[in-house]
């Protein structure tokens, strides 16, 4: 099957979903990645590990945006930092490729269709909760400090544009 066809399908099929799910009163919230990456993209680019997915995924996102859009009020992307591999450098290359994806794609909808489609656009982040194992200022400070760094790894570049100095470092290997 040629993949120009294979695509058509997929958009069919969801541009059914979603007029069936508006047609009995249900709003869909579309969710552009959710710990699913296609296989074909994971073996050609190791997961998240290669930058050249942030270029696909934003042609993904384009594509829900000109056929979806319309329809859809809330699209998102949510996080993962999941790995096969080096775990002292890979989860920073993955975080990393999947901020600037989230950029990209936030870009592309606020430039070429928020205004039109008067959707959002949101992120999801994957997070862990922490507790103190005592009382101890001690423990609450490491509590602090670990649910610091392992929510503030993504929404630091959020909310301030770059990436922490432990990203930045770690994300270069």
């Amino acid at each position: 099957m040629e993949q120009g066809k294979s695509i058509r399908q997929g958009v069919d099929h969801y541009n059914k979903l979603v007029n069936a799910l508006l047609a009995q009163g249900i709003e869909p919230y579309v969710t552009l990645y959710h710990w699913d990456l296609p296989q074909a993209l994971h073996d050609r680019y190791n997961g998240w590990l290669n930058p050249q997915i942030i270029k696909d995924f934003a042609a993904f996102a384009e594509t829900c945006f000109e056929n979806y859009g319309d329809r859809e009020d809330v699209l998102s992307f949510s996080t993962s930092s999941a790995i096969d591999g080096n775990s002292a450098t890979e989860p920073y290359i993955v975080a990393h490729n999947m901020l600037l994806s989230h950029g990209t794609v936030a870009d592309i909808y606020r430039k070429k269709y928020k205004a039109k489609q008067q959707g959002s656009l949101g992120i999801s982040l994957d997070v862990i909760w922490f507790e103190p194992a005592t009382n101890t200022t001690d423990d609450a400070e490491a509590t602090q400090r670990a649910q610091d760094f392992q929510l503030g790894w993504f929404i630091e570049p959020l909310i301030f544009g770059q990436l922490s100095n432990l990203n930045e470092k770690q994300s270069r290997g």
